[in-house]
C-alpha cells in the first residue's frame, strides 16, 4: 500500500497524469474538439466528391450541347419551354413528389 501511495504522489507522476487530464479536456485540441473536427473533414470531403461528380456531369452536358444539335434542341424545349412554330406545348408537373 505505502509503494502504490509513494508512486501515485510521485511529482513526476503527478505532473504526467496532469498533463494528460489538460490535453484531453481544457487544451484547444481536445479529444472533443479532434472528434468533431474530424467528423467535418469527413463529410467535407463527401461533399467534394458529389460535388466533382456534378462538374463532370455538367461539362460532358455542355460538350453535348456544343457539338450535337439534337441535344441541344431537346435542351431548349425541356428547360426553356422552347417550341416550333404551329405545335402545341403541353407541360405536364408531377405532384407526387415528395418535398422535403
Amino acid at each position: 500500500m505505502k509503494k502504490a501511495l509513494k508512486f501515485i504522489t510521485n511529482k513526476y507522476v503527478v505532473s504526467i497524469l496532469g498533463f494528460i487530464v489538460w490535453m484531453c479536456f481544457f487544451d484547444q485540441r481536445d479529444i472533443f474538439n479532434t472528434i468533431e473536427q474530424k467528423k467535418t473533414l469527413n463529410d467535407l470531403l463527401a461533399n467534394k466528391q458529389y460535388y466533382v461528380q456534378e462538374i463532370a456531369t455538367a461539362q460532358q452536358e455542355l460538350t453535348d450541347l456544343q457539338n450535337n444539335s439534337i441535344a441541344l434542341e431537346k435542351f431548349a424545349r425541356e428547360k426553356y419551354l422552347m417550341k416550333k412554330d404551329g405545335e402545341d406545348l403541353y407541360i405536364i408537373e408531377d405532384t407526387t413528389e415528395i418535398k422535403k
